[in-house]
């Protein structure tokens, strides 16, 4: 028996699944309410509240705690991290808890799972966190010896992806040479190379999404930044779910543009195409790192599912190589995989420590 309880914890929903091996028995997204976030101060202080639904949701499917093999949680924002899995222990539970890398409600999924396997005597795991750190040396370097590039993005759809590719291809993961775009309410761009996530270009200084502004002009953020209108908190919220989309054309849903489209909408168009665009130039710019070997560019993430947009990524982009597209997210799947491959001895599972800051 291989039954795996998931959770993965978002800012407004709990995802609960439970999978007896590759089989889903059944997956749900739990919403939380605005007012029921409100209670709580702090967000770790919202830990016993999602923990008690994950249980009780897991009880009205009719399966038993008992009887589960392991918990695998979503990764939060540990310190950087190698891809793959990690078993949660107490220093894991420590970082999350007491000095994550920034407050999200995904710490939490490692906490909530982490308290349940104790319980039940069986081994906790989080897969292809956040915050996997894998990039090459010298692609971290910019042009102000203070700031250096880090590896946060979608990894673990990503690197999914990337594994799926391998093994219907019938090939090693360590022996592909991908680049993968998560096209989601933000955009990241990775590149596979030699069994490591060796470049990822998220949502910070890549393609404007959804939600994301993504890379500026510098001078002129400066200019905007020092005008006295923005503070920390407004300024990133600016970037992060003002932006793109929702900045041009008010909206995050990419169906509601392409129904302007449809509705011969130019401004729409444009800016839609815009984004294709610049998606497209941030996957070439991948390229040269391999030098020029990529075998495949793989579309996945939500906006996967919209022929409009992949085919216009396809025209763009398959010059470097051919492209596939995984469409959605499939994140509790993923994570099932991840935990399987631990279970079944295909992969080890990593120890955290802990970092004080």
């Amino acid at each position: 028996m291989e039954k795996l309880l998931i959770i993965n914890p978002g800012s407004t929903s709990t995802k609960v699944a439970v999978y007896d091996g590759e089989d889903q028995l059944f997956v749900e997204s739990i919403s939380h309410s605005a007012e029921e976030i409100a209670k709580y101060d702090a967000l770790v202080d919202q830990y016993e509240f999602r923990k008690d639904l994950v249980l009780a949701c897991v009880k009205e499917h009719g399966i038993s705690i008992d009887d589960l093999t392991a918990v695998v949680a979503r990764g939060g924002l540990l310190p950087p991290i190698e891809a793959g899995a990690y078993e949660v222990n107490e220093d894991m539970v420590w970082q999350l808890r007491y000095a994550p890398e920034h407050e999200h409600a995904s710490n939490l999924g490692a906490l909530i799972a982490y308290e349940i396997a104790k319980n039940e005597n069986i081994p906790a795991y989080i897969y292809d966190g956040v915050t996997v750190d894998e990039m090459l040396p010298i692609l971290r370097v910019t042009g102000l010896p203070e700031m250096r590039r880090k590896g946060m993005g979608h990894n673990l759809n990503m690197r999914a992806a990337a594994m799926r590719y391998a093994k219907e291809h019938n090939k090693a993961y360590k022996d592909c040479s991908l680049i993968v775009v998560h096209l989601g309410g933000g955009i990241s761009v990775s590149l596979h190379h030699d069994g490591k996530v060796a470049d990822i270009i998220n949502d910070e200084d890549g393609t404007f999404a959804p939600e994301r502004a993504g890379c500026l002009p510098v001078f002129q953020v400066i200019d905007m930044m020092t005008s006295g209108e923005y503070d920390h908190k407004t300024a990133m919220k600016r970037v992060k779910s003002q932006g793109g989309l929702v900045a041009h054309l008010g909206t995050n849903d990419t169906r509601e543009v392409e129904k302007m489209i449809a509705d011969g909408d130019e401004h729409a168009k444009f800016i839609y195409e815009a984004m294709a665009m610049n998606v497209a130039r941030f996957v070439a710019m991948e390229a040269p790192v391999v030098k020029g070997k990529v075998e495949a560019i793989i579309l996945t993430g939500g906006i996967a599912y919209s022929e409009m947009f992949t085919n216009m990524l396809k025209e763009l982009v398959e010059f470097l190589a051919p492209v596939t597209v995984y469409a959605g997210e499939n994140e509790m799947q993923s994570l099932a995989l991840g935990g399987l491959r631990v279970l079944r001895g295909e992969e080890q599972a990593k120890q955290f420590v802990k970092v004080e800051k």
